[in-house]
């Protein structure tokens, strides 16, 4: 559980430090370059994947709930709805009208999904520390970044491709979940 544990406060702690300490950011940044820093920054995240990697298929599951068979559905469709709204962070869509921040609205919906059918010690770790880090994520943002201004809605065909994009993702993610997870994410 202490790799899982590292893991996710890792990426945790990278991620805030650009919302939480611009001006160090900013430092880092001009002590080093941008490239640098970038590079930096994603070896730090991946070293973050790793351990979260690791720690999850080190961390024997106890059980801390078991929920309605239902769940699964309900968590499936937010599932569904994550990926579209994730994936609208990536193309010009009617959804950033709504959500100001849409990866990180998408990654705490997918993470509540989770949660819905992974009672364990280690997803609660996992997909609550993450549901956890987009909330705060997004109120650090917003106390920044101040007021929201709405971007013009795009075209219906430009809408329709990035859903469409959104769902070819999910499909592939879906398929290979049973391979990296070892369950399959379709209700029965």
């Amino acid at each position: 559980m202490g790799l899982l544990i590292i893991g996710v406060l890792l990426w945790i702690v990278v991620h805030l430090m650009p919302a939480i300490a611009p001006s160090l950011k900013e430092s880092l940044v001009g002590g080093m370059g941008a490239k640098p820093y970038r590079g930096v920054f994603a070896l730090l995240i991946f070293s973050s994947l790793a351990l979260i990697v690791f720690g999850w298929r080190s961390t024997p599951e106890e059980i801390l709930y078991v929920l309605p068979a239902g769940t699964k559905t309900v968590a499936f469709l937010l599932i569904c709805i994550s990926f579209i709204v994730i994936g609208s962070a990536h193309h010009p869509s009617r959804i950033k009208r709504i959500f100001r921040h849409p990866m990180l609205t998408g990654v705490f919906i997918w993470a509540v999904a989770h949660l819905l059918v992974n009672g364990t010690t280690r997803a609660l770790v996992l997909f609550g520390g993450l549901g956890i880090w987009a909330l705060l994520e997004i109120v650090l943002i917003n106390k920044r970044d101040g007021a929201y201004t709405k971007p013009d809605s795009p075209g219906f065909s430009e809408e329709l491709k990035g859903t469409f994009i959104s769902a070819g993702v999910l499909l592939f993610i879906l398929f290979l979940h049973p391979y990296f997870a070892g369950v399959t994410p379709f209700p029965r």
